[in-house]
C-alpha cells in the first residue's frame, strides 16, 4: 500500500516537476526560479491527483483539498527534498538542458531516489491512519 501510494504521489510530483524544469529551462531562467517553479507545480499537480480521485467520490471542492492536503503534504515535502536535493548534488545537472541526456538522468535518478526515502515515510504514516490513510475511505 505504501509503495503504491508513493507511486501516485511521485506521478503528480513528476508531471509538476518535469513541466517546471522543463518551462524554467526553455525560458533560460536561472536555477533557483526554475526549482522555485518545478516544486510548486509538484504541490499543485500531486494535490490535484489526489482531489480528482476524492471528487470523483462525492466530496466538495473544500472537503476534497483538506483531504489532500493530509494526505500528500508530508509525502509531497519529503519527495520534494529528496528530489531537489539529488539533482543538486549530481555533478552537471543544474546546467544541464533539456536536450542534454544528463537532464533526463539527473531527472530520472532523482524520482528513484525520492521513490525510496519516500516510501518508508508514507508506510509509517498509513500505518498509524495518516498520510494516504485518509483518501483510502473514498475510494
Amino acid at each position: 500500500m505504501a509503495a503504491q501510494a508513493t507511486l501516485h504521489c511521485l506521478t503528480g510530483c513528476a508531471i509538476g516537476e518535469i513541466a517546471g524544469m522543463a518551462i524554467g529551462t526553455a525560458l533560460a531562467w536561472h536555477n533557483v526560479p526554475t526549482m522555485i517553479l518545478a516544486i510548486a507545480l509538484a504541490f499543485v499537480f500531486g494535490y490535484s491527483l489526489t482531489m480528482r480521485g476524492v471528487l470523483r467520490a462525492g466530496l466538495d471542492v473544500h472537503s476534497a483539498l483538506r483531504v489532500a492536503l493530509a494526505a500528500d503534504t508530508v509525502s509531497i515535502t519529503i519527495m520534494e527534498l529528496a528530489d531537489n536535493g539529488t539533482i543538486a548534488l549530481f555533478p552537471g545537472a543544474m546546467d544541464a538542458t533539456l536536450s542534454d541526456a544528463l537532464f533526463w538522468l539527473s531527472l530520472a535518478l532523482s524520482f528513484v531516489v525520492a521513490f525510496l526515502l519516500t516510501t518508508p515515510v508514507n508506510k509509517w504514516m498509513i500505518a498509524r491512519g495518516k498520510g494516504h490513510a485518509v483518501v483510502h475511505q473514498y475510494h
